[in-house]
Order: C-alpha cells, then sequence, then structure tokens
C-alpha cells in the first residue's frame, strides 16, 4: 500500500481546498480561482447563500423525508445535486422550484431524486434500469419503445411505493413551518437538505421531526418483550434482581468487575468466570433451603 507523505505545513493547504471545494463547488468549471476571484466570489454568493437556501428532500406521502438530498446524492440523469443549480439570488416564485442540470449537453429541467436498490438505480416496469431513461421531461426508455415513461413499483423502507414519493425543494421558511429540522446557517455549495450527521440516516431511522421522530412516552416505558434486543433483555434482568442480591454482590462485586493490573485478558475472563458460577452455586443453595415454619411455639 503506498502511503502519501505531506511536507511541512502541508495539511493546512489540504484543509485549505477542501474548505475551497465545498464553498466554490463547481462553480469554477474546472480551473481554480485567483485568490482575488476567490475572495470577490465569496463576497457575492455567501450573503445570497446564507439568506436563500434551498433544502431538498424525498418525501414520503406521511410527510416522512425518506430521503435528505445532499452535493453528492445523483439526480435521475446520473449528474449529482452539486452539478444542479443551487443559488438564486431572488428565490423563484412559483412551485415547484425547478433547479435545471448544468452539465454540458444534459437536458435534466430541474433535480429529481431516485432511490438506489443497494448499489444499482431501481428498475421500471418496462424492466429497464432508471439511467437507461432519458433525462428529458417525460423519461422515456431507450432500451425499449412499450415505455410509456419511467415509472418503478420499487417499495421504500417507509412502505410506500417509489412513485408516491415526491422531490420537494422549500425554503427556509417553509421548512419551519412545518416543523423540520434546518440545522445551522453554513457558506457551503449545494448542501440540499443535509442539516447534521442524523441527516445521512434514510427517513424510518431518523429521530427527528424531519424523520420517523422520537418515539412516545408509552413505547419508552413499555416492558421488554421477547422481540426486544438481548442487551435490552438483560439489562431487564438485572434491573429486576432482589435487593438482597443486589446487597450481596455489594461493592465487592464492583470492585471485582475491575481488571487487575497484573491480569491479561484471558486471566480476568477465568476469574470473572468461575466467580459467576460461585454465586449461581450459592443462590441455588439458598433457593433449596427450607423455609422457616410458621407454626408458634406453644
Amino acid at each position: 500500500m503506498e502511503r502519501l507523505t505531506l511536507p511541512s505545513g502541508g495539511k493546512a493547504v489540504v484543509d485549505e481546498y477542501l474548505e475551497y471545494r465545498r464553498i466554490v463547488g463547481e462553480d469554477d468549471g474546472g480551473k481554480h480561482f485567483t485568490p482575488e476571484e476567490y475572495e470577490e466570489y465569496k463576497k457575492k454568493v455567501l450573503p445570497m447563500r446564507l439568506q436563500n437556501r434551498l433544502f431538498v428532500s424525498w418525501r414520503s406521502p406521511t410527510g416522512m423525508d425518506c430521503k435528505l438530498v445532499g452535493p453528492e446524492t445523483l439526480c435521475f440523469c446520473t449528474h449529482r445535486y452539486k452539478q444542479h443549480k443551487t443559488d438564486f439570488e431572488t428565490i423563484p416564485q412559483q412551485r415547484p422550484i425547478s433547479l435545471p442540470c448544468r452539465a454540458t449537453g444534459c437536458q435534466c429541467r430541474a433535480y429529481l431524486y431516485v432511490p438506489l436498490n443497494g448499489a444499482q438505480p431501481i428498475r421500471c416496469r418496462c424492466k429497464h434500469f432508471a439511467d437507461q431513461h432519458r433525462a428529458a421531461p417525460g423519461f422515456m426508455c431507450n432500451a425499449c419503445s412499450k415505455c410509456s415513461g419511467f415509472h418503478s413499483c420499487f417499495t421504500c423502507a417507509c412502505g410506500q411505493p417509489a412513485y408516491a414519493h415526491d422531490t420537494v425543494v422549500e425554503t427556509k421558511q417553509e421548512r419551519l413551518a412545518q416543523g423540520k429540522p434546518v440545522g445551522q446557517d453554513v457558506p457551503y455549495a449545494a448542501m440540499g437538505g443535509l442539516t447534521g450527521f442524523s441527516s445521512l440516516a434514510e427517513g424510518y431511522m431518523r429521530l427527528d421531526d424531519s424523520g420517523i421522530g422520537a418515539p412516545s412516552m408509552e413505547f419508552l416505558d413499555s416492558p421488554v418483550s421477547a422481540m426486544d434486543h438481548p442487551f435490552l433483555k438483560a439489562f431487564q434482568a438485572s434491573s429486576s434482581s432482589s435487593p438482597e442480591t443486589l446487597t450481596d454482590v455489594g461493592t465487592s462485586g464492583q470492585v471485582s468487575s475491575l481488571k487487575r493490573p497484573e491480569e491479561d485478558d484471558m486471566a480476568f475472563f477465568e476469574r470473572r468466570y468461575q466467580e459467576r458460577i460461585k454465586m449461581e452455586k450459592v443462590a441455588k443453595q439458598k433457593g433449596k433451603a427450607p423455609l422457616p415454619s410458621s407454626t408458634k411455639p406453644s
């Protein structure tokens, strides 16, 4: 494996380049701005970007954002979100807001998210993949003549079919009005719907208001069942132990669970195993002890 070695100060240069790439995105056309052009670009674009950011998501009919679009998220046209028009001096009044692709020769007029089935595109009902269809409106198939337009019955993890979802482009105010998170204002290009690390998860796994939401108190207070995770069942078993058992273990049990400085891993696990066997024998003997007689002496 080849190892890359950076000279003194090289890390700072790499960080500066990454910062430049996050801010400029595809706006430099592949040719780096000069320092003067870069400063002029930031003065012009950053205030507009902070004020007029657009949030893009793939929304279920239930209102859940099953996918929050980021800079690298692919469009139906196979180009990434960052290759589409994402900055506006004035937010368009018409709805839905169209974000056309800026790639040379692309016929995509509006960003349209299409999910993946693992690592490959989903199939249309004509049995061909999404990337075998045209990006122009109508989304006709290039591989057959019987297709009337891309239509997939792929089922999202939320339980709804893909064709029932919509690619939603909305402003910060529109998103706040729905109670959905907007995160912090950032100067980076084409952030779409990303507001934090949790935005990378699918909607049914996100516990914020853009996803499935936080679990209810009834769910949190419900008893542990056989269908729950083994960790929860083990925790319930230990927490439901009798006070006498907990008292018997006491501080000595806490100290015993610590690894001693002179012990290696195998010795530690063996000692803990033997202690557990001994405790089980003691508990078993206590359970077999005869109960005291309830007859009063005459």
